[in-house]
């Protein structure tokens, strides 16, 4: 038995405009929250850096978090989804390349708190 699963996602070759667009981010996260049936708790936080600085992202949920970090100078992001209870693995490499121009992803999935 599991009691949580979270995916790290990867993306690099992404737009940096869009990885210092707050507005493209909240969107990305409004769809991750409906596609995942997530419930959000509190506001979300967004912390804009300095030039040539990205955008770091954080959304508390009933189910536990999404986090993102970017990097614009370097077109990565690093995005975090933690749940709780086991979901379906969204198309990560789709949502990446629509909301951020990804051209690749690297997703890793882990079970968390794997109980014999």
């Amino acid at each position: 038995m599991t009691t949580g699963q979270e995916w790290l996602v990867d993306a690099s070759g992404c737009s940096p405009g869009l990885l210092k667009d707050a507005a493209a981010l909240a969107a990305l996260f409004e769809e991750l929250l409906v596609l995942l049936d997530l419930k959000v708790v509190g506001q979300p936080q967004w912390h804009v850096f300095p030039e040539p600085g990205g955008i770091t992202g954080l959304t508390l949920l009933a189910e536990s978090h999404l986090a993102i970090h970017t990097f614009p100078e370097h077109g990565f992001a690093a995005l975090n989804v933690y749940c709780c209870r086991p979901r379906t693995r969204p198309d990560f490499e789709s949502l990446l390349a629509r909301h951020l121009k990804a051209a690749s992803c690297e997703v890793r999935e882990l079970k968390r708190g794997v109980m014999a």
